[in-house]
């Protein structure tokens, strides 16, 4: 597949772009903000498209044209306000979804929050964050698209393990994003994971095969 991957230059986004120069399977466009970006990543093999999540559909289908698929691991991060959440995490994505609709892309990989299915399970000190992290994911799952929604746990910069534990409702712990791209690369065509939600963390399970045991 050739796969557009929103949120490139995040933490997440730069483990999936090492992880699909490395594969033999699939490539990758990778979506950043600015032009400097995408010069850097073109320097080093990579194919780049500059849009903004911000910006229209009809940017963000252009950027699209093409893939076959669409991994949104896009974030507003930690240090912006409210105000982003809400353009970035909520609309951002649905605009995203929508692009792949314009573009005829029926491959949708989502990556969401542990806990964003439950309102329930919300950490308060962020729950705007798992509010607009739950309605993106509704969104998509309304949208006629085959997805996936990976709901990752608390998030490490330390090196992957290569196992998780995944289901449907986890109690919260953390997990590598290393990990997490890991099994982002590895859902992406496998269609036990078709149409399916599900949270993410460390555990004694191979990517591979919790991925095909789901």
């Amino acid at each position: 597949m050739n796969v557009l991957l929103a949120g490139a230059n995040g933490q997440i986004g730069k483990h999936l772009v090492q992880l699909f120069k490395e594969s033999n399977e699939h490539t990758v466009r990778a979506m950043v903000r600015k032009e400097e970006q995408a010069e850097e990543l073109k320097q080093a093999g990579v194919e780049a498209v500059v849009a903004d999540l911000e910006g229209s559909v009809e940017q963000l289908a252009e950027a699209a044209k093409g893939c076959d698929a669409i991994i949104f691991t896009a974030g507003s991060g930690g240090h912006t306000g409210l105000d982003k959440t809400l353009l970035i995490d909520l609309d951002g994505a649905v605009k995203t979804i929508e692009a792949a609709e314009q573009a005829g892309i029926k491959r949708f990989v989502m990556v969401s929050a542990l806990g964003a299915h439950n309102r329930d399970n919300w950490n308060e000190a962020i729950r705007p964050y798992y509010a607009a992290k739950h309605y993106a994911d509704r969104m998509l799952e309304a949208s006629g698209l085959t997805y996936t929604i990976v709901r990752p746990g608390g998030l490490l910069n330390e090196p992957g393990t290569g196992k998780v534990a995944m289901a449907e409702n986890l109690t919260r712990a953390a997990i590598p994003r290393e990990d997490v791209a890991r099994t982002v690369l590895a859902v992406l065509d496998e269609q036990k994971t078709y149409n399916r939600s599900f949270d993410l963390v460390s555990g004694d399970t191979v990517i591979e095969e919790a991925v095909k045991g789901i």
